[in-house]
């Protein structure tokens, strides 16, 4: 359905409703000389509220401070001192063992946290109930008769949210470093000299040994939980016909309609013509103004002009 049909079938509605408004209060109330006055439609009137929601809950976070270590450097015995004869020479054999380069340690391992995906549906608007017209076997035959009205429920509308839940936080294991150890081989005094007694030093080498400074550490930091702003709508009351002061061929000049329909134009709703003549074109762009502005709509009232600042 295009624009203009849209606005010709609002049109009808809308005199519809005047016309059945007129039966239960003919004449408007304070009425004054020389003024006119028509039942519009009073748009019903909605606030927005806004529900902050949890999209994740809050969590830890677990950080490992690897161990510190340093390297030192010590003498390892290679050679023990012995004694040697002058005349008969001492033999010797060889030994082999292990001398520990690094001590045995414990590290931390980071098993990282679990989480799972939650969806929830909440409610953006309720549901509410509408009047709309409706058809039978029996027509209308005059404007006190036939008219079928049907009351219509709409349903309340959701929005899903998705967050993250915790299933298992983050930990740490405790894994077994072994000790590491360097193969040194020395020779010793498998049989001394039998005659003249010689001393020999023994003999040292210098290895580097890395020994543990620090142990590891564990810091915990806090993540803090998150929300989400959801926005809804809210009737705070329905719409409803009242009586008010309009603009009509009795208290308006073309001078009058000339200027609405300038600034029709300038806020973007085209009547079509500047001719001083308030037809369809203009009637129409007048009421899609109302609307969008939440304004009474249905007729051209004196609130509509001064909301759009043309002056009698």
């Amino acid at each position: 359905m295009n624009r203009q049909a849209q606005l010709t079938a609002e049109n009808n509605r809308l005199e519809e409703m005047l016309n059945e408004a007129s039966k239960s209060e003919l004449l408007p109330p304070n009425a004054k000389p020389n003024h006119c006055y028509a039942r519009v439609v009073v748009p019903a009137e909605y606030a927005t509220e806004t529900e902050t929601v949890l999209v994740a809950e809050e969590s830890e976070r677990v950080t490992v401070v690897p161990a510190q270590y340093e390297t030192v450097t010590e003498e390892v015995l290679v050679e023990e001192a012995y004694e040697e004869l002058k005349v008969i020479p001492a033999t010797y054999k060889t030994v082999t063992e292990e001398v520990l380069v690094s001590e045995a340690s414990t590290e931390l391992k980071t098993i990282p946290a679990e989480y799972r995906t939650v969806t929830e549906e909440i409610m953006v608007s309720p549901a509410y109930t509408t009047w709309e017209k409706g058809r039978g076997a029996i027509e209308r035959i005059d404007e006190a008769t036939g008219e079928i009205m049907c009351l219509v429920e709409v349903p309340a509308e959701y929005k899903t949210v998705t967050r993250q839940e915790l299933v298992s936080p983050e930990r740490t294991v405790e894994v077994e470093v072994p000790a590491e150890y360097k193969t040194v081989t020395r020779r010793v005094i498998d049989q001394p000299a039998r005659t003249e007694t010689v001393t020999v030093p023994a003999v040292y080498e210098t290895v580097e040994v890395v020994r543990e400074v620090r142990k590891p550490q564990v810091q915990k930091t806090t993540i803090p939980a998150e929300y989400a702003e959801v926005t809804k709508q809210r009737l705070v009351t329905d719409a409803d016909m009242e009586w008010r002061e309009i603009l009509c061929e009795t208290n308006t000049t073309e001078d009058v309609v000339r200027r609405l329909q300038v600034a029709l134009e300038q806020k973007g709703y085209d009547p079509v013509w500047i001719d001083g003549v308030y037809g369809d074109r203009t009637r129409n762009a007048v009421i899609q103004y109302q609307q969008d502005n939440g304004l009474p709509y249905g007729q051209l009232t004196m609130g509509t002009l001064q909301h759009m600042g043309v002056e009698l």
